[in-house]
């Protein structure tokens, strides 16, 4: 099942350029420069202090005496092939709790594999609850902002197939049933505007979900609202677009 061929997020930027950074810092054994590290990357010196903040607060990185940056624990961590696994759902963890806290709305990792929708990650709160999935994620993805933003990076046909093994019923008055129209929109959804869902799966839930694709990989990032709270969707949404750097970068490491 082919990926749509789709220009990158900026998310997807953030973290090529966080790799970069990290493989400067990998190769010296005592430490480097801001200074080499923009040499070495080619990426302007705002944009560095911006991602070595971001590095540094993940643990990927650690400043020295000196002012010099070297490999942090976390990097350490995860490049060990014991517990590799636990260790990159336990940075995952981390970084989806900053997010939960940073948009005020619980949030999701999902995953296409293997042609279905799994929800791998969540992180909610008792202020900022789960949806609560009355209907299984893995059959209603033409009504979820996590089913559609996944369908948008495949391709036509892997599009065409998914909803074929999935038939797309009405779980609410909103809901879009024709796959017509919903294949017209996902066309047309640009890849850089998170896909909402208006209460399309759940009456009194509001959701929206941006792409998080890592090689052949596709996820995307996903965020729940009570209805009451729908004036501040739009600005979650971009805030976790914003934000989801740390995310992809655990999924490309």
């Amino acid at each position: 099942m082919a990926l749509k061929h789709e220009p990158p997020t900026t998310p997807y930027h953030s973290a090529q350029e966080a790799l970069r950074v990290l493989e400067t810092v990998a190769r010296s054994s005592t430490g480097v420069t801001d200074a080499d590290l923009a040499r070495h990357t080619g990426i302007g010196p705002e944009r560095l202090t911006a991602l070595l903040r971001m590095l540094r607060r993940e643990g990927y990185v650690e400043q020295i005496a000196d002012g010099a940056y070297v490999t942090g624990e976390t990097l350490a961590r995860l490049g060990s092939a014991q517990h590799r696994e636990q260790a990159l759902r336990d940075k995952l963890q981390h970084a989806l709790d900053r997010l939960r806290d940073s948009v005020g709305a619980a949030v999701y990792m999902s995953r296409y594999v293997d042609g279905e929708i799994s929800v791998t990650q969540y992180a909610d709160s008792p202020a900022t609850p789960k949806v609560n999935e009355w209907v299984d994620f893995r059959s209603s993805a033409h009504a979820t902002a996590i089913g559609k933003s996944l369908l948008t990076q495949l391709d036509h046909a892997g599009r065409r197939d998914h909803l074929a093994r999935h038939k797309m019923a009405r779980l609410t008055s909103r809901t879009i049933t024709s796959d017509r129209l919903l294949l017209s929109r996902l066309e047309s959804q640009p890849p850089t505007v998170p896909v909402l869902d208006l209460q399309e799966y759940a009456v009194g839930t509001v959701c929206a979900a941006v792409p998080v694709t890592a090689g052949s990989s596709v996820g995307c990032l996903a965020l729940s609202l009570p209805v009451e709270q729908a004036h501040r969707l739009r600005q979650a949404a971009d805030a976790l677009n914003r934000n989801a750097a740390p995310v992809l970068l655990s999924m490309a490491i």
